[in-house]
């Protein structure tokens, strides 16, 4: 899968007007998976996504997850989104938008590796593998 069939994709699944929303949020739920993510593992993943979606997670992963939550993850994603958070928006608006970006992340990699990806979760993340 290239770069335009997964924007391509998450503009589908989402329902968003545009690719540049796709591209938006793609972005934006890359970066907290990163923050998510601990030691190779999001480098491992990056190895297996489009060229121009993996430098996200290409940055050197954190020694503990900076994201500890689902409505962490949810609200990290709304802010890079660039969601005000003086707005007192629900964290759980970008759940929608993040579990397409997550479907189509596991769709774009190998069964094992989607299910590797899916472990590195606790059951409280289960929304966005939905």
């Amino acid at each position: 899968m290239d770069e335009q069939e997964f924007l391509g994709e998450v503009q589908r699944r989402a329902g968003l007007a545009s690719v540049r929303e796709a591209e938006a949020t793609t972005g934006a739920t890359l970066t907290a998976l990163g923050e998510y993510l601990v030691g190779y593992e999001g480098l491992d993943l990056a190895s297996r996504l489009p060229e121009g979606l993996a430098t996200t997670l290409r940055r050197e992963p954190p020694d503990r997850p900076q994201i500890i939550s689902l409505n962490d993850f949810l609200f990290r994603v709304g802010e890079e989104e660039g969601t005000d958070p003086d707005d007192d928006a629900d964290p759980t608006e970008a759940l929608p938008r993040a579990r397409a970006v997550m479907s189509v992340v596991l769709e774009a990699v190998a069964p094992d590796e989607a299910e590797d990806l899916r472990l590195q979760f606790p059951s409280e993340f289960a929304p966005l593998f939905e």
